[in-house]
């Protein structure tokens, strides 16, 4: 085998950490219910399983930077 087959690609959807809201709200300090604004509004890509969402943590990444970006 090759080490590119032994590491999976960056960002790659089949392997990247999908972050719960209550996660995201704690990591970003704001609240739960800030989350799912942004997540319901388009702000932060994420993903319904059930009644919760899963957002992958490059997508919270790609939030703060837009967002830091602005000011």
């Amino acid at each position: 085998m090759t080490t590119a087959q032994n590491n999976p690609a960056p960002n790659n959807p089949m392997t990247e950490t999908l972050l719960t809201v209550a996660e995201i709200a704690a990591r970003i300090r704001v609240s739960k219910m800030t989350v799912y604004r942004l997540v319901q509004s388009g702000a932060l890509n994420g993903v319904r399983f059930g009644r919760s969402y899963r957002v992958p943590e490059t997508a919270v990444e790609q939030y703060l930077d837009s967002i830091n970006s602005k000011h």
